[in-house]
């Protein structure tokens, strides 16, 4: 089912309600050139929604080569309806499903940042016919149980047990601590990827800043050394951030994913 048309980052968002009565917020640029196929959707980050400037940047990219594109808010995010605190990752893997199914139509190409490249792996297990391709900024993979849990202290286990959730800073908004809630962590748990070979068979390029605090570099080597495709490449951007949103790292991203669909839709093509 072909999606309604949203028109830029000012429109109103389209809404789609489930059957569960959940809303889904999105905005959605059809395709108009025939000769590029495979669409496009964006996945973004834990507490983040579709207004930022990866999703924008990705949707100009998209409209200006007439390819379809699709980004959308996780429930408990953005317009979508629901509560962040009572999300998980199985819920928001779910609501990537949903919108892959019901808001795209044929074959697509996933770019999933921090949360978000998580997600788009476990979508990608999941939805294998209707993927192309991976591109993954900051991919965060079982970021719940190596960059949460096993980061905690004793005092905060002790209270996450108790209270059912505890307050984590966030260095984007110090007034505003992550709450990081017990069902968060133990679905997480569920959901682990980078334990055992990852069965996606479709391209995968990783975008990884050398600066990140929030997702360590090595994560990209381990998700590289899990995936049982052999068509992976990383790009570790020495300066880069945790965000990969400056001018310099926009670019890049639309540079990769660019190179990445000319060489799914031109297989044959010759590169000097």
């Amino acid at each position: 089912m072909q999606a309604p048309t949203s028109n830029g980052p000012n429109s109103a968002p389209q809404i789609v309600t489930r059957e569960d009565g959940a809303t889904i917020a999105y905005h959605f640029t059809p395709g108009k050139n025939r000769d590029k196929p495979t669409g496009v959707m964006f996945l973004g980050g834990f507490k983040s929604d579709m207004e930022g400037s990866k999703a924008l940047a990705l949707e100009s990219w998209c409209q200006d080569q007439g390819r379809a594109f699709l980004r959308f808010d996780y429930t408990g995010h953005g317009k979508s309806s629901g509560a962040f605190v009572d999300g998980t990752i199985g819920q928001w893997a779910a609501d990537a499903m949903y919108a892959l199914d019901h808001l795209t139509e044929g074959p697509q190409v996933l770019v999933g940042s921090s949360m978000g490249g998580w997600l788009m792996l476990l979508v990608a297990r999941e939805r294998p016919e209707r993927l192309r391709g991976l591109v993954g900024l900051a991919s965060a993979p079982d970021f719940t149980e190596d960059l949460m849990w096993n980061e905690l202290n004793d005092a905060q286990r002790a209270e996450l047990d108790r209270e059912g959730h505890v307050a984590l800073p966030s260095d984007y908004d110090p007034l505003n601590p992550y709450i990081i809630t017990k069902a968060l962590i133990e679905d997480g748990k569920n959901h682990l990827l980078l334990r055992d070979p990852l069965n996606i068979q479709v391209p995968v390029r990783l975008i990884q800043g050398m600066q990140d605090r929030d997702v360590p570099w090595a994560t990209a080597l381990k998700l590289q050394d899990a995936l049982v495709t052999d068509d992976v490449e990383i790009q570790f951007v020495k300066n880069g951030d945790h965000r990969l949103s400056e001018t310099a790292d926009l670019r890049r991203l639309t540079r990769t994913l660019g190179n990445l669909l000319n060489d799914l839709e031109n297989p044959d093509r010759e590169t000097a």
